[in-house]
């Protein structure tokens, strides 16, 4: 149900937890998947909180280890140094999210696209260093969901095209909010808020209250934009204002459209609320590289599902949901 949400964006490395050995409200942080996470749990107990943001850091690890393209062990990495060479066979969990990302790219039009990673991978926002024209060209034609081919009966993956990469950044995120909500519900918890980044899941309300969630300013972040009642929901964000640097005027940052190479600027900042924080993980990027009218086209075939979307005017739209 949408209600509301406000949503602290300063994260720590550390648990906190109060001392109250009765119910109550119990927060935890880390950096975990190249993010800041923020866990709030109401709980019975200081005992039942630690087992329960334990957990959620624990869901996040996991997919972290599994789907990090940085981590020279994980799947997704062994994928990108072997799938142009020979099937690879991969966990479930990891097959699934892809064949989703898949589905996700046909119904945007290649909006959005894993395999932007085979350009995206040339950049370094923290070096603030980018590739030369001629290299983005070189590297377009590998710019294909369709060079993934999936075998359903083994659970492997195979590229066919030789120069082929894979970042699932636009999806996993979300994926691990979902999986971390999932564990707190098999644990009995009824009232908690999981963040990574920008993906927000809410289970259930703030005990009689909604949660108040705030969409930052794209330009400013000590401002909200807009801010939002909501109750057993999620919510998710993509901005230009993530990882990007500035040269010559021009913002270069990791939303990056899949047909030219480079990042895409018709709008700041988008967001999607919807039961499913996968969902609206993949929708926001989606929507982000479309722009306005396409982006919320898309939207507004779908049940369940509203967006919000700073365009670079500064002008706000909003899906036929949320406008009624």
């Amino acid at each position: 149900m949408i209600k509301s949400l406000v949503v602290n964006t300063s994260f720590a490395t550390s648990l906190f937890l109060s001392q109250s050995v009765v119910a109550d409200w119990y927060w935890g942080e880390a950096s975990i998947m190249g993010t800041n996470i923020e866990v709030q749990v109401w709980a019975d107990s200081q005992a039942q909180s630690a087992l329960a943001i334990d957990a959620v850091f624990t869901e996040m690890e996991a997919v972290n280890q599994l789907m990090s393209p940085y981590i020279a062990s994980s799947q997704l990495a062994q994928l990108n140094a072997k799938a142009a060479k020979y099937p690879v066979i991969v966990d479930a969990n990891l097959y699934r999210l892809i064949s989703e990302s898949i589905e996700f790219s046909e119904a945007s039009n290649g909006a959005f696209d894993i395999t932007f990673a085979s350009v995206g991978f040339k950049y370094d926002y923290r070096q603030q260093l980018k590739p030369d024209d001629d290299q983005i060209s070189a590297s377009l034609e590998a710019i294909n969901y369709q060079h993934i081919v999936l075998n359903d009966e083994d659970y492997s993956v195979y590229f066919n095209h030789p120069d082929v990469k894979i970042d699932l950044g636009g999806i996993a995120k979300g994926y691990a909010v979902d999986k971390s909500i999932e564990a707190l519900q098999a644990m009995g918890i009824e009232h908690a808020l999981v963040t990574a980044g920008g993906d927000t899941r809410l289970l259930g309300d703030r005990r009689g209250r909604p949660w108040l969630v705030g969409i930052r300013d794209p330009r400013n972040e000590e401002k909200q934009a807009v801010t939002i009642p909501l109750e057993d929901f999620a919510i998710s964000t993509s901005g230009d204002y993530e990882r990007f640097f500035e040269e010559d005027g021009t913002r270069y940052h990791h939303i990056l459209s899949p047909k030219t190479g480079t990042s895409a600027h018709q709008v700041q900042s988008v967001s999607i609320i919807g039961p499913s924080s996968t969902i609206n993980d993949a929708l926001s990027t989606s929507v982000f590289v479309m722009g306005v009218e396409a982006g919320i086209s898309l939207i507004n075939t779908l049940p369940d599902y509203e967006a919000i979307v700073l365009d670079n005017n500064r002008k706000l739209h909003f899906s036929m949901g949320l406008t009624q």
